[in-house]
C-alpha cells in the first residue's frame, strides 16, 4: 500500500509539472501563430496549432514527464484501488495550481487556495480508507468494450472540439480526464503482464485501448489547455478520470475500503471532487490574463 501510494504521488508531481510547462508552450505558439492560421471556422485551435504547440521545448519537456507519471500511474494503479490511484494521481491539479502561479502568472485567490485544502484533506481520508485492490479478471467482452467506448469519447471529444471551437475547454478537459479513466481501468485489466506473455498482451484489445485513451486523452487536454484556464481544464480532467473510473473498481472489479470505513471513503471521495470542481469553478478569473495572450489567435 506504502508504495503503491508513494508511486501515485509520484505521478501526480510529474502530471502537474507537465501539464503547467505544456500550457506554458502552448500559449508561447498561441501568440507567435497569426489569427487566420491558428484557429477553426469555430475559433478553436487546428492541427497545425496544436501541432506547433508541441514543438516548443517547454511542451516537449512536459510531455517527457507525462510519459513518467503514465510508467508511475500504471503501476499506481495495479496496486492500490482504482478510486484511491486515480484520485491520488489526479491532485496534479494541487501541483499544477500552485505552479501555475510561479510559471503563468496567475494569482490564486483564497477559494482557490481552500478549495485546494479540501481536496488534499480528501486524499489524506481516503488513504485512510482505502483498503485491498480487487482482481482484473474480466471477459474478453469487458475489453472489447472499453476499447469501443474509448474511441467514442476520443472522436466525439475531437469532433466537439472542431464544432464548438473555443467554447469546448471545459468539455474538452473532462473528455481527456475520461480518456485517462478508461486508461487506469484498462491498465489494471490488461491480459498478459503477470505472468508476462506477449502473445496474450499483443492480442487484448485493452492494450489498444490503452494506447488511444494516453494518446487521444494528451491531444484533448492540450487543446483544452490552449483555449481555456489551465486550472479549469485540469480540474475537468480530475472529475473525468476520477468518478467513473473510481465507481468501476468498485461496481465491477473488486476495490474495497478497509472493514467499517465505508463512509470515511466515499467522504473523502466526494471531496476530492467537490474540491477539484470549486478550483475549476473559482478559477474562472484565471482565464481573463491569457485570454489577452491568445488574442493573436482570435480564440
Amino acid at each position: 500500500m506504502l508504495i503503491g501510494l508513494l508511486t501515485a504521488v509520484a505521478a501526480s508531481i510529474c502530471y502537474g509539472t507537465g501539464s503547467v510547462l505544456q500550457a506554458v508552450g502552448s500559449r508561447r505558439a498561441a501568440r507567435a501563430t497569426p489569427a487566420a492560421a491558428g484557429v477553426t471556422a469555430h475559433g478553436g485551435p487546428n492541427l497545425a496549432s496544436t501541432a506547433k504547440a508541441a514543438m516548443t521545448w517547454e511542451f516537449v519537456l512536459g510531455t517527457v514527464l507525462d510519459f513518467v507519471g503514465f510508467g508511475l500511474g500504471a503501476l499506481a494503479a495495479r496496486m492500490l484501488p482504482l478510486f484511491l490511484s486515480q484520485t491520488v494521481i489526479s491532485a496534479n491539479l494541487v501541483i499544477t495550481a500552485v505552479l501555475s502561479v510561479r510559471m503563468l502568472g496567475i494569482r490564486l485567490t483564497r477559494k482557490e487556495w481552500a478549495s485546494i485544502a479540501v481536496v488534499c484533506t480528501a486524499l489524506v481520508l481516503l488513504a485512510t480508507a482505502a483498503g485491498h485492490e480487487g482482481g482484473g479478471n474480466t471477459p474478453v467482452s469487458t475489453h472489447w468494450w472499453l476499447l469501443a467506448v474509448t474511441a467514442l469519447i476520443i472522436v466525439g471529444g475531437t469532433v466537439a472540439v472542431r464544432l464548438l471551437g473555443a467554447r469546448a475547454a471545459i468539455l474538452a478537459g473532462l473528455l481527456s480526464g475520461l480518456g485517462f479513466g478508461a486508461l487506469g481501468v484498462g491498465v489494471r485489466i490488461l491480459d498478459g503482464v503477470d505472468p508476462f506473455d506477449p502473445v496474450r498482451l499483443l492480442s487484448d484489445p485493452a492494450l489498444y485501448a490503452i494506447v488511444l485513451a494516453g494518446a487521444g486523452g494528451m491531444y484533448l487536454h492540450t487543446v483544452a489547455l490552449q483555449i481555456g484556464s489551465v486550472n479549469g481544464a485540469t480540474a475537468a480532467l480530475v472529475v473525468g478520470e476520477t468518478v467513473l473510473p473510481g465507481a468501476i473498481g468498485v461496481l465491477w472489479l473488486g476495490d474495497a475500503s478497509r472493514a467499517g470505513l465505508a463512509w470515511l471513503a466515499v467522504l473523502g471521495f466526494v471531496l476530492a471532487v467537490a474540491g477539484a470542481v470549486a478550483v475549476a469553478w473559482f478559477g474562472k478569473h484565471g482565464a481573463a490574463e491569457p485570454e489577452r495572450e491568445r488574442e493573436p489567435v482570435a480564440v
